[in-house]
Parts: structure tokens; C-alpha cells; sequence
């Protein structure tokens, strides 16, 4: 059963999403509005992964689920985001399921409850 959600805004073929905890948003319906995503990941109890401002923003305002994982880090070339997810995804997951709200920079990881 899927654990992650990935936001139509982030590429949808990625090795490290290709298990069975990973969901992207085109395998559900990919022409989901924000809110729609919402409700399907509050529903399924999934963690919005995702680059969207507004999510991040949302979550601060309610209670979980659905968890956000917000990635800050800029624009990259599809190989070096692939790269950086592969080497943070570890702390990153680690440190989505303490907090409602991971937000992931280049530099640094930080949740808020």
C-alpha cells in the first residue's frame, strides 16, 4: 500500500518512486486539482510529496493527514534531482514521520509540527 503521493509537478518516472510506496498523481487522475489531491491523500493517509507552496502553506493551518513534504531546492536538471532525492530520501522520509510538515532545502531538513 502506497505511503507517498507525488505531486503532478514532479517527474513521474523515478526509480527511487518505483515501488509500492509510492502513488504519482497521474496514476490516480492526473487533471486532480490541488484540493482533490488533498482530500485523496487525507483519505488514503499519504504524504504529499511536492513543490507547491500551497500544500506546505495548508498543512500549517490543519491537522494531518494528509503529511506534506515540500521540496525547496530550487530548479534542477532532472539527473541531479534525481540525485539529490537519492541521497536525502532516507532522512528525509525519517524525519515526514515525526513532523506534519518536512520541508526540504539543499542544505538542510527541517520539520514542523
Amino acid at each position: 500500500m502506497a505511503t507517498f503521493l507525488i505531486d503532478a509537478n514532479l517527474p513521474y518516472l523515478f526509480s527511487i518512486w518505483n515501488n509500492e510506496d509510492f502513488i504519482h498523481v497521474f496514476d490516480v487522475d492526473d487533471s486532480m486539482p490541488d484540493k482533490a489531491i488533498w482530500e485523496y491523500a487525507r483519505a488514503n493517509n499519504l504524504t504529499i510529496v511536492t513543490k507547491d507552496t500551497d500544500f506546505s502553506n495548508k498543512i500549517l493551518f490543519t491537522e494531518s493527514p494528509p503529511k506534506v513534504i515540500h521540496l525547496k531546492i530550487g530548479n534542477m536538471r532532472l539527473y541531479q534531482l534525481h540525485d539529490f532525492l537519492t541521497r536525502n530520501w532516507v532522512e528525509i522520509n525519517q524525519v515526514s514521520k515525526n513532523h506534519k510538515l518536512t520541508n526540504v532545502y539543499i542544505d538542510r531538513i527541517e520539520g514542523i509540527n
